[in-house]
């Protein structure tokens, strides 16, 4: 595999996913729900406002654990969040809504779908592919499961279970690095190091890997990308336990974005 021909097709995707319609670049607010109705609109009591449009667009109804979203004139819709997956999209001219699930409170995520008409995106600096930061680790359990609290930036707290651990040797040093979440489409990391707030995002970068095969799993950390609250203030991103501050620089992967390009 030409692994570096295959960093820079991710490097394209990821430019395509942020400066698309859809990017975090476009999320405009974040507003916390509350049970019963929420009104959507430009009016200025608006639970979830928008920046223009009627005043009065429909209303959120959260109930009975679900969310039904109300228009104005038109008919009711039942509304998936993203506990599961893709949550639904309601359109709203040029403006657009969904629901986000964290542990029970819900939200409505506000995106701009016209942000890139007014806003340029020169990408994401990325370091050179080095094969050096390819790294084969162990995949080993850990003596005794352990359940993590896992802070985000909203300083809110997640508990995470947590059985296994990536081991490997770096400089001499043995490192280890916990996942915050193990699936069948791959394992999922949330790290910094003494990179972070220099030449990389200071609250640390995410890396998502194969599953393991045979005790081993490759951790190839040219591929470790900033978060999304590395480019909205409308993310709830995980923050890294303290057990996944490495305690050396990885110049590998995205660097720290600016918004000035």
């Amino acid at each position: 595999m030409d692994r570096v021909a295959s960093h820079r097709r991710w490097q394209a995707a990821r430019h395509a996913e942020l400066a698309g319609p859809d990017s975090w670049l476009g999320l405009i607010g974040l507003h916390w729900l509350a049970p019963g109705a929420n009104r959507v609109g430009s009016a200025a009591d608006a639970e979830v406002p928008l920046p223009g449009g009627p005043a009065r667009q429909g209303e959120l109804q959260w109930a009975d654990g679900r969310v039904v979203w109300q228009p104005e004139g038109g008919p009711a819709r039942v509304l998936e969040t993203d506990h599961a997956g893709q949550p639904t999209a309601v359109d709203l001219e040029k403006w657009s809504f969904f629901i986000v699930d964290r542990d029970g409170r819900l939200a409505a995520r506000v995106r701009d779908r016209t942000w890139a008409a007014t806003r340029h995106f020169a990408g994401v600096p990325c370091f050179d592919y080095d094969p050096a930061w390819r790294i084969d680790a162990r995949w080993e359990a850990l003596p005794e499961a352990l359940s993590m609290e896992v802070p985000n930036v909203s300083g809110e707290l997640k508990t995470v279970a947590v059985a296994q651990r990536a081991v490997f040797e770096r400089d001499g040093e043995t490192v280890t690095l916990l996942p915050m979440s193990v699936g069948d489409d791959g394992v999922f990391f949330v790290f910094r190091d003494r990179s972070s707030g220099r030449e990389t995002y200071g609250a640390g970068r995410f890396l998502k890997t194969p599953v393991a095969v045979d005790g081993k799993i490759t951790l190839d950390f040219n591929f470790a990308y900033n978060p999304p609250c590395a480019f909205t203030a409308f993310a709830t991103c995980p923050l890294p336990p303290p057990e996944n501050w490495l305690p050396f620089a990885v110049p590998a992967g995205e660097k720290k974005w600016s918004d000035a390009g």
